[in-house]
């Protein structure tokens, strides 16, 4: 008893303190300090960390009233840097050394773990065009008008034209090959992995010159003028994104502009979120700049890098504001996925990643790339 007791209070005491240099109480009364509800919560974050911490918050152990800022203060302290690395997180990191995540086999995994949650949810969710990516708030007043932002600036960055022929990878439920179709007359072949966002797709996109298909973006064929994909390649795992790069450069045409938009890592590592990737997105990892370089090294000419993750911070926060606004209904609608603890997963998901972006610990890229470089140079809007 004396030793348990002893174990508990060490570890109550560890993360006070590691907490303290984040500028975070255990029972403060700022709005990002940390309510403690279940005395168990400090031996499970010292044994998991970030799994413990996300885990422990679903299960009720703790709250804060502005969990998006708590997640901002830790991730400044740099308390990643000043904790060893434990077990849990180094059983994970090997698990992506000696497997391929983003292999062929497992590719679909993520459309049936997260994408096909329910269509009724991320209608709440998001914006009027259903955008799961990050807007673009520069002149925006509010989230419809960032998402209509951000497509727009990635047609004005392909330069794109009536009649051309543009692939879009992870196409979602089709936001992208829609506004290009309807605003640049665009034609657009996009691929998804998700069952739901293929048969959502098609019907917002019904009587445009789009097609939709479910398939893994190895089995693309074919050539087109432009190339974008919108938040996928956080998806496709670093054993693979060479193999990427290749079927993006066989597919673009001599003279045509890729556009990748991810979400990137400040650190070259198999950047592996354990609560996220068991949770939320299954097989999912962010690139560096030195991946994604060295991944494109001979296939393209890098002709833009445009960094604004700050504005994914504001995005995560309209989705919260959304989801939560429509909680009572989706609760109504289908109780048995829709549950509390849904909710309080959601709610963690959303406000931390927002909090990650506010602090820059991860950033949003648009990477605007040719295959020979553009003849007098490329002129990038902004």
């Amino acid at each position: 008893m004396y030793t348990s007791m002893n174990q508990k209070n060490r570890s109550k005491n560890f993360v006070e303190s590691l907490l303290s240099v984040a500028d975070v109480k255990i029972n403060g009364n700022r709005s990002w300090d940390l309510t403690v509800h279940d005395e168990r919560f400090y031996a499970r974050v010292v044994r998991k960390w970030n799994l413990g911490l996300g885990e422990s918050y679903v299960d009720g152990w703790w709250d804060s009233e502005s969990i998006d800022e708590f997640i901002a203060h830790i991730f400044r302290a740099s308390l990643k840097e000043k904790i060893s690395l434990n077990f849990n997180t180094l059983l994970s990191y090997l698990g992506a050394v000696v497997s391929n995540r983003g292999s062929r086999s497992r590719a679909f995994k993520i459309g049936e773990h997260h994408y096909n949650i329910g269509n009724d949810l991320f209608s709440a969710m998001l914006d009027k065009r259903l955008v799961y990516t990050c807007g673009y708030w520069k002149n925006a007043q509010n989230l419809d008008q960032a998402q209509e932002n951000k497509l727009d600036l990635v047609c004005q960055k392909l330069g794109l034209k009536a009649g051309q022929y543009v692939l879009d990878i992870g196409c979602g439920w089709g936001s992208f090959a829609k506004f290009a179709a309807e605003k640049y007359g665009a034609k657009v072949l996009g691929i998804t992995v998700s069952k739901e966002q293929v048969e959502l797709g098609k019907k917002m996109c019904e009587g445009l010159p789009v097609e939709i298909r479910l398939q893994d973006y190895r089995d693309v064929t074919g050539q087109f003028d432009h190339i974008v994909s919108l938040g996928m390649f956080e998806h496709v795992c670093s054993p693979n994104y060479r193999v990427y790069m290749e079927v993006a450069h066989r597919c673009l045409k001599e003279n045509g502009l890729f556009l990748l938009h991810t979400i990137g890592s400040n650190y070259t590592d198999k950047n592996i979120v354990p609560w996220i990737n068991k949770y939320i997105f299954p097989n999912s990892m962010l690139p560096s700049i030195e991946q994604i370089g060295k991944s494109i090294e001979h296939l393209f000419v890098m002709e833009d890098w445009h960094n604004f993750g700050a504005d994914y911070d504001k995005t995560l926060m309209a989705w919260f504001q959304n989801f939560d606004r429509a909680w009572p209904e989706l609760k109504n609608k289908n109780g048995k996925i829709y549950d509390e603890r849904f909710y309080r997963m959601w709610k963690y998901y959303l406000l931390s990643c927002a909090g990650a972006f506010r602090a820059r610990e991860v950033n949003l890229w648009q990477i605007v790339l040719s295959k020979k470089g553009v003849l007098g140079g490329y002129q990038s809007p902004r």
